[in-house]
Formats: structure tokens, C-alpha cells, sequence
């Protein structure tokens, strides 16, 4: 088969096999969904997932909806996963054209366990969130940490990555800016490019992982600072005119060649643009990305806009915003002729049959998105692959030089915001610690017996009691709780006191910094790290990748689309001390 044919160009491959496809074939190909491992290494044979809901068979979705794309969310032992994906490519290799199977992931890297959004690294090299890597500066680094991320993937046989986010942080109270390279849309331009490269290389190629990069045009300027993923998030909001700069950050993913790009749930207000969901919205998707920037890569929507979701016993609504009121396929129909190309979180090609079947969608324009999708497929050597080597994969997974790599990391991240003269802590230093345990110093019970006492925090956040998935983000007021600052004031009246606190995104602490005698910031990183940082074997050298707002009336003030836009901020971006 001339598919098959090294000989022949990625472009003659491609038509050869989409002449041979039937539209179930071709549908099967435009839906990603979420695909769970089995026990040490074998397929996953349906029911309940770890997750809360329940899942198909793999059988059911590879040879029955000839489905290709997969998320997978949980990691196993690399060689187990090593040989599941073996497996996995055996099952799909028995249909008919033996499409192979491209596997996808959310970041894996670091430290945030959120699975609509992030993972727990597990066997896996460990990094600082990707706040963290902007807090470097070090475009290179990115590069470098990207290239790591994509041998420890291929090791395992994932192909694509959902990520970077181009996204900003620029609304403060956003549950999503861990995932973010902060809110300077040039940072976070110069980030995107560099991690784009690091994954895919100067061109897709068979040594790539593609980058979905997303969420286009620019999640962040959520109206109060919501997320889309649930209804009262659904609103995108630009009081300050600045839609365009959020799009900044796409040129750097562009210019690097991003294979993919993924439309956020959100639907925006006061623009030109309808006021649909980004993943319905022509507008965005066929004039501004595809017409203006010239993208004609994949185009795959966030997870699950076309069908409600069962998720621990309750219902999650499609993100359907702005279409509530159309059927499933109705909605699939107007995500079509927006220019997406395939569907996240969804198996139910049966929708694009009926449609072509009914005359509502042309062949044509299916064959538009399978086109893309196969071009993927021959580009990352799919059909031309070898199986995966186990003992390969236990050897690349969490490499001892990767590991090293992602500590210094996380060391070169860590942003000193306070300092008077307390840090570097002096050898023989008696701590006193809450919420970290820090080896190398003489430990003291209480702070009244210490000579410093070294306290770890988390940014504030309003738990929410919502279904399994809104429980996982960290959204609402910034502040912390009046006792709790009294708690820390008492402390640090006590004993010359070092806050360590973690910015999965900004937090208000002007009572608790003004109590403190310095005060460090990290976004994802180990005690150890964090102990390199307080004794001086490290000099610390972050930035921070956003302001650090010094109330939350200055939060409520400030316009979401607008960066930089909080009223006096207590540590402004780009601040940090060294020793």
C-alpha cells in the first residue's frame, strides 16, 4: 500500500489512505477521548475508573468507534506503560487499515494533582510549576526542560502534549495561572516558542512530541476571575480593550511550528466576536486563527462541549456556553463549520455519520480535518514505528541527569520577595517549621525555643463544594483569614520569622509580610530545593511572573484582560532579591 511506502511524501500517503477510509473510519479519527490503562501494562477492559466515572473498553473505542486519539490521565511504572502501549498499537493494527494510536497528556512534571488540568509527576523528572519557569527568565532552560519532557514521553509512547499554555495570568484570581507563564504576554511569548521547540524540534518529525498549545485566543480574562470549565466561569470580559494582547503569546507557539492548537471553553462579551464558546466561534477559529495567522495545523476543542458528563455520581454540563440550547449534534454541526477539527473528551463519531449521512456536513469537509489529523500521524512515524523497549523506557523515565536538571530548576525558580538580613540561615540555626520539613538545621519544638522559625503557606483559595472536578481548583478570594494572620503575627512576635509560600497564583499578604523578617516565594518545588535556597548553598535568583496585588478591593478594581492593572501592588513583576 502506498501508505505504507517510506518512499513516498507524507502528502501522497495521506491521500492514498484517506481514499481507502469509510466515514466511520474518517469520523472515528475526529475524536479524542479519555483512554485508561489497565493493570501492569495491560488493556483496559471498561467500568469504573480511579477517577469517578465510568469508561468504555479499550476494545470498544479502538475496534468498535475506530477511535486513534487518546488522553491518558494516570501514569504507571514505565515499563508498564511501555508495554500497554504495545498492546495498544496491536489491538488498533487488527482494523482494517491499521490506523496507529496517538497518545496525549496533560503536563506531568511538577507538582500540581489536578486531573481536569495536571498531574502528579510520579516516575517522572519533577520541575517547578510553569510559573516557576518563568520565575527563571531562562528561555534556554524552557527549551531544555521541554526536550526532557519529550524524551521521558516518547519513552512511553506519548506523542502528543497538551500543552504549553499561551494563556496570562492577568487576572489575579484565576484558578488556572499555575499553568501559566505569568502576565506578560512577551515572557510568555519567549516562553512558548522555546517550549514549542523543545518538544516538536525544529520541524515534526518522528523524534516529536506535537504541542497542542492552548487555549486560543487567551484564557485569563475571566469575568471575576471563574473559570469556564464550570457555568458561572463561562464569561470572557476586555474593560480594557485588550483582546490583541492576548494573542501575543500564540506568535511565539507559531513561530516554533505548534502542530496543535486547542480553543478555550470560555465565550467573550463585548466583542466582535458572537458570544458562543471559542470552540463554536467561526470568528476565532476559520477568521482569526486559520485566516489572519495562517494556521492550518489541528484544531481540537477543550474537553467535553458536545455531551454532559457523569462524574462522581453527579452531572457536569457540556461547555456548550452560549449554545445550552442546541442538541449534541447541533453543536458538533456548529463546531464543525467554526473549523475544529476534532472533538476533546468525547467518543460519538456516530454524530458525524449522521451528519454526513443526513447532508448537514459534506464528506468534504470531513475529509478537511481527517487530512490534518493523518498528516500528524505519517509526520510523528506512526505508521513506521517500532514497538517500545520496557527496559528503554525504565531507563529514560525520571533519568537521574533529569532529575538533577528539574531540582536546579526548581532551585533557580525560588523568588526572595523579603529579606533583613535573616536569610541565608547561619549553620547550627535552630528552626522551628510548619508545613515543611527541612533537613540540615537543629530542630526546636516551639518558636519561643527557636531562633527562627520557618513557615510554609499556601496561596489562599475558597474550597468549593461543587462536583469532583470543581473541587480540584483553587479559585476566589486571595486574602488570608484574619485568625491565620494572627496566628503567623504572634508567631513572628515570638522569633524572627521566614515565610515560604507557594503561588499556584498571586495572594494578598501585606499583614503577614509586613510580620515576617523575609520572605520567599516558590511555584512548585521540593523541601530539598527549598533547604538549598535558606542555608545560602544557593543563591536565589527568581522573578516574579506576575504582581503580587496588596489588597483584594485593589483585585476587584482591576480590569481581567489588563496586565499589571492592581492599584499599588505590594512586589511588583519582575521583583526578586538575591543574597
Amino acid at each position: 500500500m502506498i501508505y505504507r511506502d517510506l518512499n513516498a511524501s507524507v502528502d501522497a500517503r495521506v491521500e492514498d489512505l484517506l481514499s481507502r477510509m469509510t466515514l466511520e473510519e474518517k469520523a472515528g479519527q475526529m475524536f479524542h477521548t479519555i483512554l485508561l490503562l489497565g493493570e501492569d501494562g495491560e488493556l483496559f477492559e471498561g467500568g469504573e475508573s480511579p477517577f469517578g466515572f465510568g469508561a468504555a473498553s479499550t476494545e470498544d473505542l479502538v475496534s468498535g468507534k475506530l477511535m486513534t486519539h487518546f488522553n491518558i490521565l494516570h501514569a504507571a511504572p514505565p515499563a508498564a506503560m511501555a508495554r500497554w502501549y504495545n498492546k495498544l498499537q496491536e489491538l488498533a493494527a487488527r482494523n482494517r487499515l491499521g490506523i496507529p494510536v496517538t497518545i496525549s497528556s496533560d503536563p506531568r512534571h511538577s507538582f500540581t494533582d489536578n486531573p481536569a488540568t495536571a498531574l502528579l509527576s510520579g516516575p517522572f523528572s519533577q520541575w517547578p510549576e510553569f510559573l516557576g519557569m518563568a520565575a527563571t527568565r531562562d528561555t534556554e532552560l524552557v527549551r531544555a526542560f521541554a526536550d526532557i519532557v519529550r524524551q521521558e514521553y516518547l519513552a512511553v509512547g506519548i506523542r502528543v502534549a497538551l500543552h504549553p499554555m499561551a494563556d496570562l495570568a492577568t487576572e489575579p484570581r484565576w484558578g488556572r495561572a499555575v499553568g501559566t507563564f505569568g502576565e506578560s504576554a512577551e515572557l510568555a511569548r519567549d516562553m512558548v516558542e522555546a517550549y514549542v521547540r523543545g518538544l516538536q524540534g525544529d520541524e515534526l518529525g518522528s523524534h516529536s512530541v506535537a504541542a497542542m498549545t492552548k487555549h486560543f485566543p487567551g484564557g485569563g480574562p475571566q469575568k471575576d476571575g471563574e473559570d469556564p470549565h464550570f457555568p458561572y466561569g463561562r464569561e470572557q470580559v476586555y474593560p480594557g480593550g485588550r483582546f490583541d494582547y492576548h494573542l501575543i503569546p500564540f506568535e511565539g507557539a507559531f513561530a516554533a511550528g505548534t502542530s496543535q492548537i486547542m480553543p478555550y471553553y470560555g465565550m467573550p462579551i463585548g466583542t466582535e466576536y458572537e458570544e458562543v464558546a471559542f470552540g463554536f466561534n467561526r470568528g476565532v477559529i476559520t477568521s482569526l486563527l486559520r485566516e489572519r495567522f495562517g494556521f492550518d495545523g489541528i484544531v481540537c476543542t477543550d474537553w467535553g462541549l458536545l455531551n454532559d458528563t457523569e462524574l462522581g455520581g453527579a452531572t457536569m454540563a457540556a461547555r456548550a456556553w452560549g449554545v445550552e440550547d442546541l442538541s449534541p449534534r447541533e453543536r458538533a454541526l456548529k463546531a464543525l463549520d467554526a473549523g475544529v477539527d476534532q472533538f476533546g473528551g468525547e467518543s460519538c463519531p456516530e454524530l458525524i455519520v449522521e451528519l454526513v449521512k443526513d447532508g448537514a456536513v459534506s464528506e468534504q469537509r470531513v475529509d478537511a480535518s481527517v487530512r490534518r489529523l493523518l498528516r500528524e500521524k505519517f509526520r510523528l512515524g506512526l505508521f513506521d514505528a517500532a514497538p517500545l523497549d520496557p527496559d528503554a523506557a525504565v531507563a529514560t523515565v525520571g533519568r537521574a541527569d533529569f532529575r538533577e536538571t528539574g531540582m536546579e530548576a526548581q532551585r533557580r525558580s525560588l523568588t526572595l520577595l523579603k529579606n533583613d538580613g535573616v536569610l541565608p540561615l547561619k549553620a547550627g540555626t535552630r528552626i522551628y517549621t510548619e508545613g515543611i520539613a527541612l533537613d540540615g538545621f537543629a530542630a526546636a519544638d516551639s518558636p519561643a525555643d527557636a531562633d527562627v522559625a520557618v513557615l510554609h503557606l499556601s496561596a489562599p483559595f475558597e474550597q468549593r463544594n461543587g462536583d469532583f472536578i470543581e473541587s480540584f481548583f483553587h479559585a476566589g478570594d486571595l486574602a488570608f483569614p484574619q485568625d491565620e494572620i494572627d496566628r503567623i503575627t504572634a508567631i513572628a512576635a515570638q522569633t524572627p520569622t521566614v515565610i515560604v509560600i507557594h503561588l499556584d497564583r498571586p495572594a494578598v499578604l501585606p499583614e503577614i509580610d509586613a510580620a515576617a523578617s523575609a520572605v520567599l516565594a516558590e511555584y512548585g518545588a521540593s523541601a530539598a530545593a527549598i533547604a538549598d535556597v535558606l542555608s545560602g548553598e544557593r543563591n536565589p535568583s527568581g522573578r516574579l511572573p506576575f504582581d503580587l496585588p496588596s489588597s483584594m478591593a485593589a483585585v476587584e478594581a482591576s480590569r481581567p484582560d489588563v496586565p499589571h492593572d492592581t492599584d499599588a501592588p505590594l512586589y511588583g513583576f519582575g521583583h526578586g532579591l538575591s543574597y
